[in-house]
């Protein structure tokens, strides 16, 4: 790195890795690079007549900048190479293939003194050239790279970022090329690129060389990987992404230029099979980890695999500069309104933004985008970056969370949802629409501008106040961003949400699929892609979920509750109709333990065992706690306690706790009983409120007459409490009422609750609050 300033970031940073990672395993294909001198010698008397132009440009002119582009690298085109630095070159380059093969690839890339630094850093400035043999088309490639310093993007990023165009120079890579065209490719960070989080290494995957998702022209697979699990050894893979990758780019014989690749169709067999093996994932995220520690910050990684010798390699590091940069300010976007969802794509960050659609069909009309538009366009490269610095958000048909349109969304802080598939086709010009990133993994576009607010606080220390505040999360995409709230863990993490919007199939269809007729088989087939089969599609597919939740909180306690649907909602699930009975009353029928001591449903209730133990003990997140929902007797606990230790869910084993959620007035009036067989209580007021209450909370002819503070309700609360503290067991709430009701938190403190499980957007409010309690203020100065 002390090289920078002759050689640019990147080849500074690969000349870094080489010499100071080799021994750590970390493989880096060689080369040679040429420097910011020679650069200078080249240009000669032509650089002040470049800067002389420049300096007459309008860089927000969109026509003129395109202009004087293409004169300025007319100009570069037209310049022969000083005859001893061609010689170099030459020499170097006979030295390079005298230790592999004249058949040997390269690719020639630019590495500019301003480009790759902490404080600078886009995606795809200056041109690549793939897959380059012999001398003289290395020497044309690398004029090419030289005159691709005054791209239209590349001008106008220094004009925005107030880089003068003459102190910026140019070092041309040349570096050995892996055969990835024959296995696959991607980029790593070493955090999470929409929340920041740092726990995790986030893996993009996709067949061939790694042009195509650089640009945004595939949707890749994706990984993350906790790293605190990854130090302990354990296969620390906790979630996983099948994306569409439908091309590749391979190499192709050489055309006049020396450039010489071809995007081809993907096979249908692999494009529903992930590109990498769990052993490869796992290899590139210790990969990862191992740069970030040798650099002291979070890292954006590119990465290939060799399809000749099976190996892994990395292409170049850079600082990640985003999120790494982020304030410690917490902001968030929430919609005020709802219309017709227009199309969905993945979500890039979480903000929300609206304005008048542009569809753009290609970058030679990008002029049309006027500042506050919403660009949409099948995808972007670097040759757009000119005028998304005007959009009030971004919406293509392709790309992934690490496309070009993503990245740049990123940097200048504006939502994105990519990869929609049909947003051209369903935006129209000149329509209002509202982007919305606000929502966790998934992004919106709807239809006309819908009102938003945008609320902000600084980050820091909260004040001691005498219960512990933690939080409801169902949404596993969302983990990552609200570990970042002030939280002593989950006290619910809700297995329906995961069973509904991650599988979204009924458990028995799973476990059934042999019998299930033609035309369900096919839809089943559809969503497991990827997957060895259904059943365990729907085990994995509860792991990754669980395993997000409790990878972004570890190691505080990630308290999981049994899954609790009732028979209308699982018979909305894929092959559900086939299962489920109908009843009068749901809400009071088969559910909780009921279900799970049913003859009928064993088989699911183990895969969902079976989940949770592969969580605890083979991923090591230990910090997973259980729950049991809804029972409603004394014995039913026991035989539920009883059938999870047969699974290999015993209380105790491995510090495992299991709590019972009290939310029948049977577990309040026999409290001290049910106590016996658990760890503790988490009250679920919604259900506890309904049947002290006798009304149906579903029924809004009754629906005025629900409230937690009833007099008779804070009695049941109170006896639980009371039972809990004689007995020395966690108690706590994750009920819907202290979210709703400040004043009902505050009694619960009173009465000596242990914790407060609050939905996300009420814990900073609720605890501020609490914290102004003459209790809470006793407690603080003690």
């Amino acid at each position: 790195m002390a090289d920078l300033e002759q050689v640019g970031g990147k080849n500074a940073s690969l000349g870094e890795m080489i010499s100071g990672l080799a021994a750590a395993g970390i493989r880096v294909p060689g080369g040679f690079a040429t420097t910011a001198e020679a650069f200078r010698e080249f240009m000669g008397e032509l650089a002040p007549r470049i800067d002389e132009r420049l300096r007459k440009l309008d860089p927000k002119d969109v026509d003129a900048l395109a202009k004087c582009g293409a004169e300025v690298r007319s100009w570069i085109m037209a310049r022969p190479f000083p005859a001893d630095l061609e010689r170099d070159i030459r020499s170097k380059y006979q030295e390079l293939t005298s230790h592999t093969s004249p058949e040997t690839s390269f690719a020639v890339r630019s590495s500019a003194t301003a480009e790759d630094l902490a404080e600078a850093s886009f995606a795809g400035q200056q041109e690549t050239f793939l897959n380059i043999r012999g001398a003289d088309n290395v020497l044309e490639a690398i004029r090419h790279v030289f005159a691709s310093l005054y791209n239209d993007r590349a001008i106008s990023y220094r004009a925005h970022h107030k880089f003068d165009h003459a102190a910026v120079a140019l070092s041309a890579a040349v570096q050995q090329m892996v055969r990835s065209d024959l296995a696959a490719s991607g980029v790593m960070f070493t955090l999470d690129t929409e929340s920041g989080f740092r726990d995790v290494v986030f893996i993009t995957s996709a067949y061939g060389l790694g042009e195509l998702l650089v640009q945004g022209a595939v949707n890749p697979d994706e990984f993350y990987v906790h790293k605190p699990m990854l130090e302990k050894g354990r296969p620390a893979i906790v979630r996983r992404g099948l994306g569409s990758k439908l091309q590749k780019m391979v190499f192709a014989k050489s055309d006049k230029a020396g450039k010489s690749t071809r995007t081809v169709e993907v096979a249908e067999a692999d494009r529903h099979a992930f590109s990498l093996k769990d052993p490869e994932i796992l290899e590139l995220a210790r990969t990862a980890v191992s740069i970030e520690h040798h650099y002291g910050r979070p890292m954006d990684i590119e990465w290939a695999k060799d399809g000749a010798d099976g190996r892994l390699y990395v292409l170049q590091a850079r600082p990640e500069t985003v999120k790494s940069r982020t304030r410690d300010v917490e902001e968030r976007y929430a919609l005020k309104g709802s219309s017709r969802v227009l199309t969905s794509g993945r979500a890039i960050g979480h903000k929300i933004g609206s304005g008048t659609v542009r569809a753009v069909p290609d970058a030679s009309q990008m002029a049309r985008v006027k500042k506050g538009d919403v660009l949409v366009t099948d995808m972007t490269d670097p040759n757009w970056e000119p005028v998304m610095k005007l959009a009030a958000a971004i919406v293509t048909n392709r790309g992934g969370r690490t496309c070009h349109a993503a990245i740049i969304a990123r940097e200048l802080g504006i939502p994105a949802v990519v990869g929609c598939g049909d947003a051209t086709r369903r935006l129209k010009d000149g329509q209002a629409v509202t982007v919305s990133c606000a929502e966790g993994d998934t992004g919106n576009v709807f239809e006309g501008l819908l009102p938003f607010e945008v609320s902000t606080r600084e980050r820091g220390e909260m004040p001691r106040i005498p219960v512990k505040i933690a939080m409801n999360v169902g949404n596993p995409q969302l983990a990552f961003e609200f570990a970042q709230l002030p939280n002593a863990g989950v006290g619910l993490a809700r297995l329906e949400f995961i069973i509904n919007n991650e599988i979204g199939v009924h458990p028995r269809a799973c476990l059934e699929y042999s019998e299930l007729p033609a035309p369900l088989r096919e839809k089943l087939d559809a969503k497991t892609r990827g997957y060895a089969d259904a059943r365990s599609f729907y085990r994995d597919k509860l792991v990754e979920g669980v395993a997000t939740i409790a990878a972004a909180f570890w190691p505080k306690p990630v308290i999981v509750r049994l899954s609790d649907f009732k028979s209308n909602e699982y018979k909305k699930l894929l092959g559900g109709e086939r299962y489920e009975p109908d009843e009068e009353n749901p809400m009071l029928g088969l559910r909780g333990a009921s279900r799970y001591l049913s003859p009928d449903w064993l088989g699911c209730f183990e895969l969902e065992c079976a989940a949770l133990r592969t969580v605890r003990d083979e991923l090591g997140l230990t910090n997973v706690e259980l729950m049991v929902p809804f029972v409603r007797t004394v014995g039913e606990a026991r035989e539920v306690v009883d059938l999870l230790k047969k699974n290999g869910l015993e209380r105790g084993k491995n510090g495992l706790r299991i709590v019972m959620m009290c939310e029948l007035p049977s577990n309040a009036i026999l409290a001290e009983e049910f106590l016996e067989l658990f760890d503790g209580f988490s009250i679920g007021s919604n259900d506890l409120t309904q049947l002290t209450l006798g009304l149906d909370r579903d029924s809004g002819l009754v629906a005025g007459s629900f409230d937690e503070r009833d007099a008779a309700v804070k009695a049941m609360l109170a006896m639980a409490i009371r039972a809990c503290r004689k007995h020395g067991k966690y108690v706590g709430i994750c009920g819907q009422g202290p979210s709703d009701h400040p004043d009902l938190a505050l009694w619960l403190m009173e009465q000596g609750i242990d914790s407060l499980s609050l939905n996300p957007d009420t814990v900073v409010s609720t605890w501020m609050a609490l914290a102004e309690a003459p209790a809470a203020k006793k407690s603080a100065a003690a």
